[in-house]
């Protein structure tokens, strides 16, 4: 498809992180914030939470862009039986991290692509196990007050500091783990008729 015929691409997202990952692929787009109450339903298992968001989120942007591809996408962290939110201040992100020493974190990372033109929508999600190391109480205090990664879910940023706390990372796409799978994207985009690259 020719560069004047694709069609126009939304983020149903704010995240400066999300943005970032869709700024690799060298497309124009504009970030929209999707009017989505993340709230979880009773009883609503964490893969069906963050699938459910991501269409939703995906889905109320595109009532407002009839002509666009729109992508929406929902993460959550879990730790054995818990989801692991945002942490939001210092100490609930020590205390996440604390809870994370030694353990398996598992990530879900939902994307839900909704084609404009066609009304057709495909979603994936993505699974990322990171496997942090024992860590002591003074590098946690340490980490986060180099990193302050207080908006992001389990409370590290892989992408940079945060690779310190783990023992190993297990994952198809490591772009999921930041919050937007772009391996999976990439193919959505382009059946969707925005070529990458």
């Amino acid at each position: 498809m020719s560069g004047d015929k694709r069609p126009p691409l939304v983020l149903a997202s704010t995240s400066r992180y999300r943005r970032a990952l869709l700024e690799r692929l060298g497309l124009e787009f504009d970030c929209v914030r999707p009017d989505t109450d993340e709230a979880p339903q009773a009883g609503e298992a964490p893969l069906d939470l963050v699938r459910r968001l991501a269409r939703l989120k995906a889905e109320s942007v595109a009532a407002g862009r009839p002509a666009a591809v729109v992508v929406g996408s929902d993460q959550a962290a879990v730790l054995g039986a818990e989801v692991l939110g945002k942490p939001g201040t210092v100490q609930r992100c020590i205390e996440q991290l604390r809870q994370s020493s030694g353990r398996q974190l598992v990530f879900l990372t939902a994307v839900h692509l909704v084609n404009g033109r066609t009304g057709a929508g495909e979603s994936h999600v993505d699974r990322t196990v990171v496997r942090f190391r024992e860590l002591g109480d003074r590098e946690i205090e340490r980490y986060v007050a180099a990193e302050s990664p207080l908006d992001c879910a389990g409370g590290f940023k892989a992408e940079a500091l945060g690779i310190s706390l783990f023992e190993r990372i297990e994952s198809e796409d490591p772009t999921g783990l930041t919050g937007l799978p772009l391996i999976w994207l990439c193919g959505a985009l382009r059946r969707a008729g925005i070529p990458v690259p």
